[in-house]
Formats: structure tokens, sequence, C-alpha cells
């Protein structure tokens, strides 16, 4: 994590964290690698989000203990005492709504000082709901579940993201008023670019198949090593 941190503020890009879990050692590994912030999963109600903040935050907003020599560095080279006096206002805190619970607590979660983003799940919070999402469609229980997301964040003047799974997808969400969206992860595009490249490679079936053929019927087909022809 603090080599990529490092790598991707190098780069002029803010480096933003997923950690596992709403703990505090956690949080403070991630900040004091120099994350500019912070994305929190799972969290259910307004005490989860105080936590977090408590966790994130220097006193007298939180309890973050001072010391980390990483995180100036990615803020343009800071000195300790500049990151000290910024870094509250400066970090962003994000929290994941993708349970039931966090829904029906949504407002008061808003409501927590220091909680910057709401950002949905959209798997998770359908599965937790009972409207997965399983050909690739949101149940209009789940839009509706987006929708109340993303209206009580406009209300508590927060930011709001959500989890997308194609520029299509995330060109819909943004026109929705989401700011913070995802457009394609890693995972997902490197598997698909490489099946691409190496189909158009390859040729049509129908053009490997014969020159496979071709090339027995001339006699140039032969064993070349342990993987075959």
């Amino acid at each position: 994590m603090h080599e990529a941190v490092a790598a991707i503020a190098a780069c002029g890009v803010s480096p933003v964290v997923r950690i596992a879990s709403n703990e505090g050692w956690m949080v403070k590994r991630a900040l004091d690698s120099g994350a500019h912030g912070i994305i929190v999963p799972l969290l259910r109600n307004a005490d989860d989000a105080r936590k977090l903040v408590l966790s994130a935050k220097f006193p007298p907003a939180g309890q973050r203990g001072f010391g980390s020599p990483f995180p100036m560095e990615k803020f343009g080279g800071q000195t300790s005492v500049e990151y000290l006096q910024q870094a509250n206002e400066s970090l962003v805190t994000i929290v994941q709504i993708e349970t039931k619970e966090a829904l029906q607590n949504i407002d008061a979660i808003a409501k927590v000082p220091g909680i910057d983003v709401l950002f949905v799940g959209p798997f998770d919070l359908g599965n937790d709901i009972g409207h997965s999402i399983v050909d690739g469609t949101m149940h209009e229980e789940l839009k509706k579940a987006v929708a109340k997301i993303l209206e009580v964040a406009k209300e508590n003047k927060k930011n709001s993201g959500i989890y997308s799974t194609s520029g299509e997808q995330a060109r819909q969400f943004a026109d929705q008023g989401f700011q913070m969206v995802s457009v394609v992860s890693d995972m997902v595009a490197l598997p698909a670019y490489m099946t691409t490249a190496l189909a158009k490679a390859k040729g049509s079936y129908a053009h490997s198949a014969f020159n496979v053929a071709k090339g027995a019927i001339s006699g140039a087909a032969r064993i070349t090593g342990p993987y075959g022809r």
C-alpha cells in the first residue's frame, strides 16, 4: 500500500485507500502512508460513522495519533506542522452504504460531522435488501434505495458516490447527480482487453482452423516443443 500511494501521488493524482474494515489501526495505517482519503465498507449506523471520524481526525475533532514521516511528501513536500494543520480539512472520509441497516440509518449517518462522501455499494446493498443484481439490471426497489441515498446526501450537503460496471452506466449515475463514480476496475479492464487483443491476433475460428489444416496437409505442421504445434 505504501508503494502504491507514493506512486499515485507522484503522478499528481490523489490516492484513496479502501480499507477492509472500520478499525482504527487500519484507518491510521492508510492515512499515515499518505493517502488523501479512505473508503470504509459496511458502515451500519451513526455510531459506526462517529467511530470512523475519531480514527481519521487529529484532535480535537478525533483521536488520530501524529508522528508518521510518510504523508508529507504526498502533499507537495509539506512540513509536518503544515500537514498537521491542514489534514482534518483536506483528507476525505468516505463511507460505503451497502447494508439494509445503513439504508435505514442513512439520515443519521449523513448528519455525522467529518463524513464527506456517501458511497453506494449496489451489489452488496441489493443482496442485503433482498434484491440481488443477478442479470446486470437493478430491481426497482434497489433503484429507489440508491435514489434515497443520493437525495439524503444532497440534503445534508455531502458528496455522493457509487460503484458502476461500465462507462455507460457511469455516465447515467453522473447525470443523476453522483459526484464520485467508478468507471472500470483493473480486474475487468485487463482481461477484457487481453481477450480482445488475443482474439484479433488469432483471427476468426474459421481462419485459424483453415491454417492448421493447410499446415497439416503441406507437412508444415510439426511438434515444436512441450506445448504442441
